[in-house]
């Protein structure tokens, strides 16, 4: 294949998913009956504030992507290093992906393309263990309160409830166990045949130290703070009347719920939404407001960061001819 051709076919791949993503956007964008409804929603309010809260959710999504931009460069280290500026572009570009492929598979793909050809298959290893430890802690903090949440809203015989408590240890000390013991994976798949022809894309599980593996986990909370302080953000904004601790039990529950459903980044503000306003309907009635939050957080942390991802998509190096950082 010659140069001229390769590069070519490069070009005509980009912008096929810069058009895809975008029109996927505008389609979404378009017919978003949450957003019309945070619009009128918002002419109630000083456009100063509005300018204040919008901004400072805005900020916190820059700070979110980029504590994963550094979670990316830690994880990779041990196989190509990369530069801090490298790893942001790549988490955007793989964020322009993640918008029309199911469960953001496409996100693995926005990210490898960014590293040297040979890399690449190990790079989808790696970042699977990165995504490993923020599943971890989604599920340890949903499992928690959605415990909390049926002893304060769902009557059940005690005799269950400490059943269903004991469960949901279990499986907290499950997902540790499996994070914090992740060469395990590597000595399963060696023992198969026909997994075993394949270890030296999987190999690099048993390099990962419990340090190393807690550190990155270190990330992944910093991430769940910053995410859950913006839900935090505007639901005590638009609905000041729950309590704290409630908004922080339901916002967990979301985040536990959504990571157990397939979905498509672009349409799952429906699945987000359906989900907020059933357990949010135990303490408050204001459903539009529930709505136009989880509208504005979708708007700011997917489909901003993936129309900003756009610009990086024509950095991807398909053929790896360029040189790296």
């Amino acid at each position: 294949m010659t140069s001229q051709y390769k590069k070519t076919i490069s070009y005509v791949l980009k912008a096929a998913i810069v058009v895809l993503a975008f029109w996927f956007i505008y389609r979404k964008l378009s017919t978003n009956e949450n957003l019309v409804a945070f619009n009128d929603l918002l002419k109630q309010i000083s456009q100063l504030e509005i300018i204040l809260i919008l901004a400072t959710v805005g900020f916190l999504m820059f700070i979110n992507w980029g504590l994963e931009a550094l979670k990316w460069r830690k994880l990779i280290f041990r196989v190509e290093k990369i530069s801090t500026w490298r790893a942001i572009e790549s988490v955007f570009c793989g964020l322009t992906w993640a918008v029309f492929t199911p469960n953001r598979i496409g996100e693995y793909g926005g990210r490898v393309f960014f590293l040297s050809p040979k890399r690449r298959i190990i790079g989808i290893v790696v970042m699977a263990v990165g995504n490993i430890g923020q599943m971890v802690l989604t599920n340890i903090f949903g499992a928690i309160a959605l415990c909390l949440f049926i002893n304060k809203f769902i009557d059940m015989d005690y005799r269950l409830f400490y059943a269903l408590v004991v469960l949901s240890m279990m499986f907290c000390l499950f997902f540790i166990l499996f994070y914090f013991n992740i060469r395990w994976l590597n000595g399963i798949l060696l023992s198969f045949r026909v997994t075993r022809k394949y270890k030296k894309f999987y190999s690099v599980l048993s390099r990962y130290q419990t340090a190393e593996l807690l550190g990155i986990l270190m990330f992944c909370l910093a991430r769940y703070i910053v995410f859950s302080t913006q839900y935090f953000i505007l639901f005590n904004w638009l609905i000041p009347e729950i309590h704290s601790l409630d908004i922080l039990m339901m916002v967990s529950i979301l985040f536990f719920v959504q990571s157990t459903l397939p979905s498509l980044d672009i349409f799952d503000i429906g699945v987000r939404s359906v989900t907020a306003a059933y357990f949010f309907g135990f303490v408050t009635t204001q459903d539009i407001a529930v709505i136009a939050c989880i509208a504005i957080i979708w708007l700011i942390n997917i489909i901003i960061p993936a129309i900003l991802g756009s610009y990086f998509v024509f950095k991807l190096d398909f053929f790896g001819n360029s040189r790296h950082n």
